[in-house]
């Protein structure tokens, strides 16, 4: 039969909220014959493992009371997003200032990476190498990642 997905994510949105953290992805998939719910939750300054852990606590509560585990057998992952994860909303970027991002805007040939050093009112500030800055607005910006920093040379 199967999760009932619209259910399943209004309890995760639920959860989210009350945890006062950003509700930011949400699937499910099959996996044999169980069910995957995957969350995926983060907030200003970061998410760590308790909070997760108490999320995690709380969902699976809250989906044990939608569906018998025993006739829908699921397992639920909470997670934290990746550094791979797209930057795509104001509040992405908000959180990856300080941190090198490649990305391209619809009129760039090739991909850009800049500094991010603000966000705000949906226009992303940017600095390069020499320390010059430019603004962009976010409707401007196609695909946009941070980029991992082993050396950064501060």
């Amino acid at each position: 039969m199967g999760l009932p997905i619209n259910q399943c994510r209004d309890a995760a949105i639920s959860v989210c909220a009350k945890a006062d953290v950003d509700f930011e992805d949400f699937s499910i998939t099959r996996a044999g014959r169980r069910e995957v719910v995957r969350v995926t939750v983060d907030r200003d300054g970061g998410v760590d493992l308790d909070l997760i852990a108490d999320i995690s606590r709380e969902l699976s509560e809250s989906l044990d009371l939608i569906v018998d585990s025993e006739d829908t057998p699921f397992v639920l992952e909470v997670s934290s997003p990746g550094v791979d994860r797209p930057l795509t909303e104001l509040r992405h970027w908000r959180r990856a200032i300080g941190h090198l991002v490649k990305f391209n805007t619809l009129d760039s040939e090739s991909p850009l990476e800049l500094r991010v050093t603000a966000a705000e009112s949906d226009v992303i500030s940017l600095t390069n190498a020499a320390g010059e800055t430019q603004q962009i607005p976010l409707s401007q910006i196609q695909h946009a990642v941070v980029q991992v920093e082993f050396n950064r040379g501060e």
